[in-house]
């Protein structure tokens, strides 16, 4: 049997064991089941000696450990080299290797769903909160897509590190915000939680925006039905996670799942039930 995982802290929440089970039924591919796993920081030695043993087929990475796991890898690929983040990790020619979906999953989401309504991405404003492994893919995809980038965090100093690999981008202080943006993406953990809330006031921009949470679940947080109420646009993180999850699925299996109305039926019951 291969055996898959997705290691995190919280991991409740994630549907990746769902989705990659229901893959690998539609495709055929057999004796091969992926479960989710809580750990802590210090477990991480212990995953990857089970990698190395052939114990794990491949892993995903969630919040927080995308740059924890980087001294412990043999080799980097591109993407995750560039944004010194890894969400995903498989074994090749005896070494452990680390790479991003998470860019690409963000890219297909927002160029195939949403960059038909914003139009001339590379004269828009975005405004990224949280400055952890995610949004470094963030800010890698959107190099590619264009825009005039905005940072802010709760800790400032992960920020600065974030402005190092990005030295184009504006870091501003956690609390305050540009004062006019055209998209406004939520990469922390707030909203995990029914009752989080991120203590910004948005009332004062147009309802042109569009707001984006990249947790999928629950489905709509405190963030995306605020916007709602005032007008805006919103998306949760949903295609992003498809997308990110099929690219990992391809590096593990060799097939690349379609993302397709079928999956994301299955999905939405899912999210439905946990809801």
């Amino acid at each position: 049997m291969k055996k898959y995982l997705v290691i995190g802290n919280p991991i409740e929440h994630s549907l990746s064991p769902k989705l990659h089970n229901y893959w690998f039924k539609k495709y055929n591919i057999k004796n091969s089941f992926y479960e989710k796993k809580k750990i802590e920081e210090k477990d991480l030695p212990i995953i990857f000696d089970q990698i190395k043993k052939g114990e794990l087929e491949g892993v995903n990475i969630t919040l927080p450990f995308k740059k924890s796991v980087l001294s412990l890898l043999d080799f980097l690929e591109i993407p995750a080299k560039e944004t010194q983040s890894v969400n995903t990790i498989f074994k090749k020619d005896g070494k452990v290797i680390g790479t991003n979906t998470d860019w690409a999953g963000f890219h297909d989401s927002l160029k195939k769903f949403y960059l038909p309504t914003l139009k001339n991405l590379d004269e828009k404003n975005i405004f990224i909160l949280g400055a952890g492994g995610v949004s470094a893919s963030i800010i890698y995809s959107l190099k590619k897509l264009g825009g005039n980038i905005f940072v802010t965090n709760r800790t400032k100093k992960n920020a600065e590190d974030l402005k190092k690999l990005f030295p184009n981008i504006n870091i501003i202080t956690w609390g305050k915000k540009p004062p006019k943006c055209d998209v406004v993406i939520n990469t922390t953990s707030i909203g995990l939680n029914k009752n989080d809330k991120v203590d910004l006031d948005f009332n004062d921009y147009n309802k042109d925006e569009l707001f984006y949470d990249l947790i999928y679940n629950p489905i709509e947080t405190n963030f995306l039905k605020e916007a709602r109420l005032r007008g805006n646009q919103t998306t949760n993180g949903k295609m992003m996670f498809l997308n990110q999850a099929a690219y990992a699925f391809y590096h593990w299996t060799g097939q690349l799942p379609e993302i397709n109305n079928e999956v994301i039926r299955f999905l939405d019951l899912w999210l439905e039930l946990e809801f």
